[in-house]
């Protein structure tokens, strides 16, 4: 069954205006579906390579430390976004509950998502 839709749309890639015969059309052409595509690759890939780029410049794997019940002070600084200063004094003003293991001080992921929650 064919349909008789003519629906004007912009096109994603090109921003240019085109009659659509459905209603899910993005693109204009099949070239520009192509290099949208193809963009969106690169995008992902460089994405990507920031990513491990950024783990290994800080030495922490971050979706590992999302996992973890128990936390380093530096995987604790990664996750709530702030310095080790800021985060020894939140466990000065026992905001942030620790607990010590012979000279490691360790944080509860609990006591973190009670602070963000």
């Amino acid at each position: 069954m064919s349909s008789n839709i003519t629906i004007p749309k912009i096109c994603i890639h090109c921003n240019n205006g085109f009659i659509a015969k459905t209603t899910v059309t993005k693109f204009c052409s099949h070239k520009c579906a192509q290099k949208a595509y193809k963009q969106n690759k690169r995008n992902e890939k460089v994405v990507k390579t920031q990513e491990q780029e950024y783990n290994k410049s800080v030495g922490v794997d971050y979706t590992a430390i999302q996992t973890k019940e128990f936390l380093s002070i530096k995987e604790a600084c990664l996750l709530l976004g702030i310095s080790r200063m800021t985060l020894y004094r939140h466990i000065k003003r026992r905001v942030i509950k620790t607990t010590v293991l012979g000279s490691r001080v360790i944080v509860q992921r609990k006591s973190i998502n009670n602070l963000i929650y």
